[in-house]
């Protein structure tokens, strides 16, 4: 399991593409909640992933937000998209 986080991890900080939990945790067949867990403390590396109401991490200061984290508009808010681009 940790090896497909940390495979959509590298993923988004290459792509610097923000993605929903709901996502994220979609396309490896857990939770949101277990994903949370998963990642740990709050750091930049992991700010990618985001509320899909928001659009925004949760419970991040700025300081701890990846400093290209509003490069683009552009938010992965579906699963296939995860599978598709990492074959999961």
């Amino acid at each position: 399991m940790q090896d497909k986080i940390t495979l959509i991890v590298d993923y988004l900080n290459e792509v610097k593409t923000r993605c929903t939990f709901n996502a994220a945790a979609e396309s490896i067949g857990i939770t949101p909640q277990a994903l949370k867990k998963e990642l740990g403390d709050p750091r930049p590396e992991i700010s990618w992933f985001v509320s899909p109401t928001s659009g925004e991490p949760m419970r991040y200061l700025d300081t701890e937000k990846h400093p290209e984290l509003y490069r683009t508009s552009r938010i992965i808010t579906s699963s296939k998209v995860l599978k598709r681009n990492l074959d999961l």
